[in-house]
């Protein structure tokens, strides 16, 4: 990145963070966009914007050829109003709140128009859902799957990666096991056409309440979990334009991203959808830092470190 471009980054205002653009204009660099939504659920919990800056910060720093922009403003949270950040873009990755309030449902059509330029599409966390109809369906077009309401849950568990596939987006990353709000029993295309599953996993059979709820817990989801289906929490797919999209039902927990393996796995999956040739290893980066996940944060902590810490260690099973 160079010195001028620094400049420019810390002299935007609204907390808009904006990278040079992409294609012949920077020598073919890819350009990735993220567009992270509003405040959320409280400290480390749905932190779309330190999230956000953590992964662009990582994808500039990875030595690919490849730039990172973030678009926040927390006075006035939403879409990209000027179409200029959507310029030349190689991949849109999508990290705010769901469902009806979900950033892109008022914008399908430019979305729409993005992938059929090759743009690809990814969502992380509770931006997998999405209502069903128009927006539904555009989610099928550009990543494969959604959480669909009234079928799909999202509980907290213990997911235990023990094999990754071969794909690209699998490239580096070893079986992993880690808690977090894993969403499952997604709507996908019909047999599951161009879409292929990265993170699996199996529930546990006391994931989910036995009362209908329709976040938590609904007759469909209750059937698979005593079916033991392997369920699929990370995919990728391959759309008919040409373009290519994924879905992460992870990200709840905001320093789950010092998992080296969850980290990498997003990563990857976003140089892919940027069409961008993953390596071998993986998107290498840096293990974030205590102070760095504190960097961006929508709330200050509002409990002990010592006291989050161990509770981090337990989500993640490292503490009886």
């Amino acid at each position: 990145m160079s010195r001028p471009f620094l400049t420019l980054l810390l002299s935007i205002p609204l907390f808009l963070v904006f990278c040079a653009p992409s294609g012949a204009a920077s020598g073919g660099m890819a350009k990735v966009l993220f567009v992270a939504g509003k405040m959320s659920h409280g400290f480390n919990n749905h932190e779309h914007h330190a999230g956000s800056r953590l992964l662009a910060k990582a994808l500039r720093e990875s030595g690919l050829r490849i730039d990172a922009a973030v678009f926040y403003d927390k006075e006035n949270p939403g879409w990209p109003s000027d179409d200029g950040w959507l310029a030349g873009v190689d991949a849109v990755v999508i990290y705010c709140d769901g469902g009806k309030r979900h950033l892109a449902n008022g914008h399908l059509d430019t979305i729409d128009a993005l992938s059929e330029k090759g743009v690809g599409v990814g969502c992380l966390h509770y931006a997998v859902e999405t209502i069903e109809g128009e927006p539904g369906e555009a989610f099928l077009r550009w990543m494969g799957g959604y959480f669909q309401l009234g079928k799909s849950v999202n509980p907290h568990w213990l997911a235990d990666f023990k094999t990754l596939p071969d794909h690209p987006v699998a490239n580096g990353v070893q079986p992993f096991r880690i808690h977090d709000e894993w969403y499952f029993n997604m709507r996908f295309r019909e047999r599951m056409q161009g879409v292929t599953p990265i993170l699996t996993a199996v529930p546990p059979t006391d994931v989910i309440p036995e009362k209908d709820h329709h976040h938590n817990s609904t007759p469909d989801a209750r059937a698979a979990v005593k079916r033991r289906d392997p369920q699929h929490l990370m995919w990728v797919s391959e759309n008919a334009n040409g373009s290519r999209g994924f879905g992460f039902t992870g990200g709840h927990f905001h320093d789950n991203w010092q998992d080296d393996n969850f980290r990498k796995v997003v990563l990857n999956a976003i140089v892919w959808i940027a069409r961008m040739e993953v390596p071998a290893s993986g998107v290498l980066s840096a293990t974030p830092t205590e102070e760095q996940l504190l960097e961006n944060q929508d709330y200050s902590v509002d409990m002990g470190r010592v006291r989050q810490s161990r509770y981090v260690d337990l989500r993640r099973g490292n503490l009886p």
